[in-house]
């Protein structure tokens, strides 16, 4: 029996990257996906056909993750085509890079709207089945940022620390219904939205690495395997970094 077999996870931001890299593996481990993005686009439809072709049952979502309205229709819509949902990934995300006196008001709310309030809307949405049900796994997407912080990045730094404060707040308030809330904080991570730095500046990133290398998607998506699964029974409320080492 594959380890999450038998389980109904979502996934948000779930066509690229990090988001994608979960999806696939949920799917390699036995789970049905359901995973949304803003759009229905030709990269959803792709990775929609190659979940289905692990022998999953797999559905794309068009939905903005940081819409209130939308997140509870995404809920409902995911419940009623795959009858439950154990796990959620709150993974949407975006970065509006600059110095704080560069910085607009736009800026600043458009990411604490999407890497934040996402997570709230859609876990509020997913709780109240995983309470009826007395079982679940919230996983949510923080970045060693978050504890750490990082120059240019005040906006992406708030919204990941406040992704952790929301985790373990949320783990005391409802694990005593066997519903269990983490939070992975990536560092380095060769994705789309890194691919846009200049290659030196990805080199030195690097090498402030102790393992020396950037991460993977599929790094990130190996740790959500386990807390997912039953293995993480007993583990709620905690901060996982994977990220080379780099956060000391």
């Amino acid at each position: 029996m594959k380890i999450l077999e038998g389980k109904t996870a979502l996934v948000t931001g779930g066509s690229r990257g990090i988001g994608k890299a979960i999806a696939i593996a949920f799917a390699e481990t036995g789970a049905q996906v359901a995973f949304s993005d803003l759009v229905y686009d030709d990269q959803a439809k792709e990775l929609e056909k190659e979940l289905e072709a692990l022998g999953v049952k797999a559905k794309a979502y068009a939905s903005d993750a940081s819409s209130f309205a939308d997140s509870e229709h995404l809920v409902k819509e995911v419940v009623n085509e795959f009858g439950r949902i154990d796990i959620l990934v709150n993974n949407a995300g975006i970065t509006r890079d600059t110095l704080l006196m560069r910085m607009t008001e736009e800026m600043w709310d458009d990411v604490l709207r999407i890497n934040l309030k996402s997570a709230f809307n859609l876990t509020k949405a997913a709780q109240r089945y995983m309470l009826k049900q007395r079982q679940g796994s919230i996983i949510n997407m923080s970045s060693v940022v978050g504890i750490g912080g990082n120059a240019g990045q005040a906006n992406y730094a708030a919204s990941k620390a406040g992704m952790i404060g929301f985790t373990k707040s949320v783990a005391q308030e409802i694990g005593a219904r066997n519903v269990r809330v983490n939070a992975i904080a990536p560092g380095f991570i060769e994705t789309e939205m890194t691919a846009k730095l200049p290659e030196d500046v990805r080199k030195q990133w690097a090498e402030q690495i102790p393992l020396k290398r950037a991460g993977q998607p599929e790094d990130v998506a190996n740790m959500a395997i386990f807390l997912a699964s039953d293995m993480a029974a007993y583990v709620t409320g905690q901060v996982f970094t994977v990220c080379g080492g780099m956060n000391k």
